[in-house]
């Protein structure tokens, strides 16, 4: 399988396979930020997201892939400390804002750092029409965060920590798919590079977590594995996922084409948690399809 994908680099398969990645990504990735906001703390969430994460993942990374090239430990150093950061700016900005007003603005943040890092490290330079279609998914994008902004009637005296905690945790998004990116294109193995950043990414959580998670009522625990199982497997497809987009495609392209996500949250917030939706979103949320789109047929 491996072989295969490797094989595929800098082809016209690649690139679409790099899309429906990015694409999988989005849906997965709007999911796992919703299982964080629901009923349990995001950091109870995480932590327990995490603890299933290093449980499957450890013996993938020590019985099936092949051992990492020695110069790969400092690059795993370096992701650690950046996912690190950002799991903290995460949960510090769900724990303080309404799902739908900071999740466009986390994810609005990322994608134009994303692209701009891309020109800077792999030298990826986006055309006019391409700029146009990332304007107006930003557009979109912040501009669905500011009507959630306008009808938020709970919790509006946390707004402006959880905004600056929004944009700083968006920060992080691009520095990680930059990075990332960089680390699984220098791993000849890029499976060899999934599992080993999944052990080694879900150590921190579970250990600030794990007093809270051990003095919680057994029913309650059971519960919120459960809902860390699911996380873990979302995680795996929507990390995974992007992962691969930018080793088989360009990352600016895969991360703004993943941050369509904006647009499944907002029906996830909807469907799932009971928050409202109407003509003036679905319109700001084509808008981000649009923009999407037309980065990709500019390309």
């Amino acid at each position: 399988m491996s072989d295969w994908l490797i094989s595929q680099e800098g082809t016209q398969t690649g690139l679409y396979l790099s899309m429906g990645f990015a694409l999988a990504a989005a849906v997965l990735h709007a999911i796992f930020g919703a299982l964080q906001k629901g009923r349990h703390d995001p950091w109870l969430s995480r932590a327990a997201i995490d603890t299933v994460i290093f449980v499957l993942a450890t013996p993938v990374a020590l019985t099936l892939v092949p051992w990492p090239a020695p110069h790969l430990w400092l690059i795993f150093a370096g992701a650690w400390v950046i996912h690190t950061v950002y799991k903290i700016l995460q949960a510090m900005t769900y724990t303080r804002g309404a799902y739908t007003v900071v999740y466009p603005v986390v994810r609005g943040t990322g994608p134009l750092f994303a692209v701009l890092g891309a020109g800077l490290i792999f030298g990826e330079h986006f055309n006019g029409w391409q700029w146009f279609g990332v304007a107006v998914l930003l557009s979109g994008i912040y501009g669905l965060a500011l009507y959630n902004l306008r009808k938020l009637t709970v919790g509006r005296d946390r707004l402006v920590p959880a905004l600056g905690f929004a944009v700083a945790t968006g920060a992080m998004v691009a520095l990680y798919t930059t990075y990332d990116a960089y680390g699984i294109r220098a791993t000849e193995n890029p499976f060899t590079f999934l599992a080993w950043f999944f052990v080694l990414d879900s150590l921190f959580m579970p250990v600030v977590g794990a007093r809270r998670l051990v003095a919680l009522p057994r029913a309650e625990l059971v519960a919120l594995l459960k809902r860390g199982f699911v996380g873990a497997i979302v995680a795996f497809a929507s990390f995974g996922g992007i992962m691969l987009a930018t080793r088989l495609g360009p990352v600016g392209q895969a991360a703004v084409l993943r941050e369509t996500s904006t647009v499944f949250s907002a029906l996830i917030g909807w469907l799932m948690l009971g928050e409202h939706t109407g003509p003036r979103r679905v319109a700001l949320m084509a808008m981000i399809a649009a923009g999407a789109v037309i980065v990709q047929l500019a390309a």
